[in-house]
């Protein structure tokens, strides 16, 4: 795929700050309202979250202690099927969304138990809507039949799927070029300057651009970019490791939180959690815990090859929910943070591009503020 790389300063609409799945979401639904769009983008050699993740667009469990995040990622499952179909008729490319439903497999019975009571507050919180069945062993095997003895059960919610997240990273790329984006890649952004009545001046090594607003979706990069704008993002990383099987013919129907297998048959396993700093390696460690679970889950995977494993640090804001804020001292400065880059894909590309520009949307972010976190 080739992108345009354009080094000649300009004026534009609105500057995104990093051209991960945050940044490229919001610039693809800037762009598709009619916006000019400059891209910054530091390169390979970011720590991208978006090259790692598990591709999930899922619902069950997310925000059991924020309603406002519960109800922004139902929404956002609901608008995914317009948004695929939008990217293939633009790019041609199908990131094979499926939204059949998702299963969380539990292995100990209090697990089980633990979640069921988990998903019935989250139930009453959003008045009903939040469809979801709990499973014994054996309804858990109808459902999913190469699911093995060793298990408890599992929560069903209808609302969950999953895509490929390289197949979206290189669609949103393309359709970004198509609809006039101008990307500049390959240079970090040293400095954003307010610049009074004027909007914002993005500087980089020998590149100067203005923009009327711009915006911070450099994911662990906004933690040093957000003071310069009056901001605060103090996000971390926390790595989690991934493992990729063989190709194999397909077995499991459902994506769960742990194990789901691609549209290309391989299956991906994975969800550690590790506070390591910005390492982005593996360990067998790790990799032993994923796969023996895995194989509880799924006796079938004892025997198959793994080809590759990997590492990638998600952004992490100290309760895991997202940063969603206009600068005070700067109008036009916003920092735009989450580690749900999927499943909150299709909210970034509609109602938050909405609310970037000042138009009236069905969100309320004012529980996704940085002031709820002490400087």
């Amino acid at each position: 795929m080739s992108v345009r790389n354009h080094d000649t300063p300009g004026e534009v609409d609105v500057a995104i700050i990093g051209g991960g799945l945050v940044g490229m979401s919001l610039a693809y639904g800037l762009l598709r309202r009619g916006k000019t769009v400059t891209v910054f983008d530091e390169g390979d050699q970011a720590l991208r979250a978006s090259r790692g993740n598990f591709g999930l667009v899922w619902v069950q469990g997310k925000g059991d202690t924020c309603p406002d995040y519960a109800r922004l990622s139902r929404l956002s499952a609901r608008l995914w099927p317009a948004l695929a179909a939008s990217l293939q008729q633009d790019t041609g490319i199908d990131i094979e969304l499926r939204q059949q439903g998702g299963l969380y497999v539990c292995l100990e019975q209090d697990t089980l138990q633990q979640r069921a009571e988990m998903l019935t507050r989250m139930q009453q919180d959003a008045d009903g809507d939040y469809p979801f069945e709990v499973l014994n062993a054996g309804q858990a095997r109808e459902k999913e039949p190469a699911l093995g003895p060793d298990i408890a059960g599992a929560t069903w919610s209808p609302m969950d799927g999953h895509l490929n997240p390289l197949l979206l990273f290189r669609a949103l790329h393309q359709a970004f070029e198509l609809h006039g984006g101008n990307l500049i890649n390959d240079q970090p952004v040293t400095r954003i300057l307010p610049q009074p009545g004027a909007g914002f001046e993005v500087q980089l090594n020998g590149t100067r651009l203005r923009a009327a607003k711009v915006v911070l979706a450099a994911g662990l990069g906004n933690k040093a970019l957000a003071p310069q704008l009056g901001l605060h993002a103090p996000v971390e990383p926390n790595r989690g490791q991934v493992l990729i099987t063989e190709r194999l013919k397909p077995f499991i129907s459902y994506p769960t939180g742990h194990v789901r297998q691609t549209g290309e048959g391989t299956v991906q396993l994975g969800d550690s959690k590790e506070d390591v700093g910005l390492d982005t390696g593996t360990t067998a460690e790790e990799i032993g815990k994923i796969a023996a679970r895995a194989i509880r889950m799924y006796p079938i995977l004892e025997k198959v090859r793994l080809i590759r494993a990997w590492g990638a640090l998600r952004v992490m804001t100290p309760d895991g929910y997202p940063i969603y804020q206009q600068s005070a001292q700067y109008p036009g400065a916003y920092v735009v943070t989450c580690h749900s880059g999927v499943t909150l894909g299709a909210v970034h590309t509609g109602p938050l591009v909405d609310w970037l520009l000042g138009k009236d949307t069905e969100i309320s972010l004012e529980a996704f503020s940085a002031n709820r976190f002490p400087l």
